[in-house]
């Protein structure tokens, strides 16, 4: 009898990256026995697609549903027999991509030029913002992996391609967690990524290591670019402004949390900062919109302040989006504030603050701007209209 034998012999790794973003994504291939043609053709697993009339394989089946087979001028055997070929390559380098700094430049078995290691390295850490936010709040643990089912189903996402991320983020987090310094620049050491995806990483490394929660229904609507910009003005305007060995991204200025405790004096002058608000938002404002805040303005700066003055609390501090959206968000809501209105009102009311005596004091003046530049940074971006 006659067998077929497929052989690729190359100097070069060559990496398509079609095909190597097909396999990042989770559409992979194994073998099933063809009997049409007595041959083994790669077929995808728990692929919902029926192939043409011999082959069953999702990947090749995308790319020629994008015209490869007119573009090459290649029968689709030969396609297929490609794309087999380049998803082999692609589980030899697998392990590597898990320590990005040994594919780049400690390992012999590839040959692979610097632009295309890059290359691998981003598209294999890249992630899908909505997977990552079902992540958010969750421990990282062996049952969360298991809940990827779940996730997959959710978001469309490939069961495959959201346990790729789970684990990205997890072997990112267990790296970095205890290092000192930014968050961002250990991962782009570490892991060689591009700036920007670094950076996102860095906030989800950030939201897990403080816990916030992130799973109650009132929270269902922020999404992760949300979080991602709440995360990053707290990175930087709350975390400690020092450089040194025993300085971590993920911790917050603890004098900071302390200090702010006593803006509560804020509140025993609530009448004089109501007053100066008032003036200088009348003119921005409809009459509607004006009497609601001379009418609530109590409330409205004691749901600030009542946030701000416990944060030095880590319970308060895990729930402060929480807090945010139910003592803050959702009363706005209600009376139908636009987001212009509640731009104007927190720059009004910070600024109006920072002109009272009673916020003479420098720590306690800085304490307060501090506070009041991530708050109103994270409400502008959480209140969804």
């Amino acid at each position: 009898m006659l067998s077929e034998v497929d052989v690729f012999i190359s100097n070069y790794t060559l990496v398509d990256p079609d095909i190597y973003q097909l396999w990042v994504d989770g559409h992979s291939c194994k073998f099933k026995w063809n009997s049409t043609l007595n041959r083994s053709t790669p077929i995808i697993e728990n692929s919902h697609h029926s192939f043409l009339t011999h082959l069953a394989s999702e990947a090749v089946n995308i790319l020629h549903q994008r015209g490869i087979c007119q573009e090459t001028n290649a029968p689709i055997e030969l396609i297929a027999s490609d794309i087999l070929d380049h998803y082999r390559t692609y589980a030899l380098l697998e392990k590597l991509l898990h320590t990005p700094t040994k594919l780049a430049s400690e390992q012999l078995a590839f040959q692979i030029e610097p632009q295309t290691s890059q290359m691998l390295i981003e598209m294999y850490y890249e992630f899908d913002d909505v997977v990552i936010r079902e992540l958010l709040g969750k421990k990282l643990t062996s049952k969360s992996r298991k809940d990827m089912d779940e996730v997959s189903e959710k978001t469309g996402i490939t069961l495959k391609s959201c346990r790729r991320q789970y684990d990205n983020v997890k072997r990112v987090f267990k790296i970095v967690e205890d290092l000192p310094g930014s968050l961002a620049a250990n991962i782009e050491q570490h892991f060689l990524l591009s700036e920007d995806l670094a950076k996102r990483y860095a906030a989800v490394v950030f939201i897990a290591c403080l816990r916030f929660e992130m799973n109650k229904r009132k929270l269902q609507f922020l999404t992760f670019p949300d979080l991602y910009h709440c995360a990053n003005s707290m990175m930087s305007s709350w975390t400690y402004r020092c450089i040194g060995s025993e300085y971590f991204d993920t911790d917050l200025d603890r004098e900071f949390l302390l200090e702010l405790a006593e803006c509560r004096v804020l509140l025993e002058n609530d009448k004089h900062h109501k007053h100066l608000v008032c003036i200088k938002l009348r003119p921005m404002l409809l009459e509607r919109s004006y009497q609601e805040i001379d009418t609530n303005f109590r409330s409205y700066t004691r749901a600030i302040l009542g946030i701000g003055c416990n944060l030095h609390r880590s319970r308060d501090l895990r729930f402060f989006f929480l807090e945010l959206v139910e003592r803050c968000i959702e009363p706005w809501r209600q009376v139908n504030w636009t987001h212009s209105d509640l731009r104007n009102f927190l720059s009004v009311y910070t600024q109006c603050a920072l002109d009272m005596d009673v916020l003479r004091d420098n720590e306690l003046r800085d304490a307060f701007e501090r506070y009041m530049t991530v708050v109103t940074c994270c409400l502008l971006r959480m209140y969804h209209t």
